[in-house]
């Protein structure tokens, strides 16, 4: 058996002694230039693997998921800046393609492939190479998924490969039976109405007026920039399909929409539902004729979003079933 150690002796004493200095000099600079070429060609190897995404591709199971990042918002991106493996991890993968050959990217079971901590280096502090990345820091909808349901950013974004902003009914993948029903609201993503504004999240009245109300209402909306009218604000056919209404600054009835309309069950109020908090109104003033004998219910009076029976009203309303009263008269 060579003894290493023995042909190293060996071969730095025939190196001293055996060779004129011209030769020595000669296999200097050529152990030079090896050792260099070799450096630089390892160095030119490591980089490529580790900072050129095009490495990534050379596995052909790589080839649709290089396809959607050259289409994403992270084409600009490094794919190590978020993909992080050690060197047995990547070892393993290496073997594992050469020996096994699949013809399909392994189950992840259960593992996180890009944690949060790792999206938070752009999206929360801040990154000079990204000065454009959004940020997260005062968004609602982050802070109750992410900091309160602990929930990883891969759960939402990504988990189309490398298609980061969800799909615009997402959230029922979590949120099971919550779709929209009736008046046109079947195929409207879940933050048209759903909004960063409100603390739970749930639509202010603003936001059902961004199809429901007035252009300067759009316009208010769409300057505070929420991640909601950001990505996600109703296309313009649907917007003018949507019934105009009025609701005046003095109106009774200052609650959220949702309140009466329930869009996860049945977009139209139930009128019946008015007397969960008007419960004596059927034994005030006239109201038990018009309700328990004549079986109106309450919209055939008080229109809605309006609500308020004036002497204008009353003058054409009410005179289709009778003649003329006072509505200041009608609770006495």
């Amino acid at each position: 058996m060579i003894n290493p150690l023995r042909w190293l002796r060996n071969f730095i004493g025939w190196f001293k002694e055996g060779i004129p200095l011209r030769g020595k000099i000669i296999i200097a600079v050529l152990l030079l230039i090896i050792l260099s070429g070799g450096g630089y060609g390892a160095f030119r190897f490591y980089d490529f693997t580790q900072n050129n995404p095009k490495f990534c591709v050379s596995c052909h199971l790589m080839k649709p998921a290089f396809a959607a990042w050259e289409k994403s918002e992270h084409k600009g991106l490094n794919c190590h800046e978020c993909h992080h493996l050690s060197i047995p991890d990547q070892n393993r993968l290496l073997v594992n393609f050469i020996l096994k050959r699949p013809d399909k990217v392994p189950e992840r079971h259960g593992k996180i492939i890009v944690p949060w901590k790792y999206c938070i280096n752009c999206h929360w502090e801040k990154d000079e190479r990204f000065p454009n990345a959004y940020k997260v820091n005062r968004s609602r909808i982050h802070a109750k998924h992410f900091f309160i349901e602990k929930m990883e950013c891969s759960q939402c974004h990504g988990y189309i490969v490398h298609n980061f902003t969800p799909e615009e009914r997402f959230c029922t993948k979590c949120h099971k039976d919550r779709e929209v029903h009736g008046a046109g609201m079947e195929k409207l993503a879940c933050l048209n109405c759903h909004t960063d504004r409100t603390p739970d999240l749930r639509p202010g009245r603003k936001k059902c007026l961004f199809c429901h109300g007035e252009e300067k209402i759009r316009k208010e909306l769409i300057a505070d920039a929420t991640i909601d009218v950001k990505y996600f604000k109703p296309d313009k056919k649907t917007i003018e399909k949507a019934i105009k209404i009025d609701v005046p600054p003095n109106a009774p009835m200052q609650f959220f929409c949702y309140e009466c309309h329930k869009p996860h069950k049945t977009v139209r109020p139930d009128w019946g539902h008015c007397l969960d908090c008007h419960k004596i109104i059927p034994e005030v003033g006239k109201h038990p004729i018009h309700i328990k004998v004549v079986g109106m219910v309450c919209k055939d009076c008080h229109k809605p979003h309006n609500w308020r029976v004036t002497e204008e009203l009353a003058k054409k309303d009410c005179i289709t079933c009778h003649e003329y009263r006072d509505p200041k008269r009608f609770i006495q």
